[in-house]
């Protein structure tokens, strides 16, 4: 549990949008129309980590309208 928590550290929205290809007003407007999309409000901010960005994608829950 330990490595996993340090190599998957949470990002934050642009590392975000980079990371899978796609603009920080898309990152946006599925935050509020996926339920099931992982991502965690801390404070004011948006964190997400890469594996559950992986998993959300490979199931092709992004492609869901």
């Amino acid at each position: 549990m330990a490595n996993e928590y340090i190599t998957d550290n949470y990002i934050n929205i642009e590392e975000a949008a980079e990371y899978i290809g796609v603009s920080v007003i898309t990152i946006r407007g599925w935050i509020k129309k996926k339920d099931d999309f992982p991502a965690y409000k801390v404070g004011k901010l948006w964190k997400f980590k890469k594996s559950e960005l992986d998993e959300w994608i490979s199931s092709g829950k992004s492609a869901d309208v």
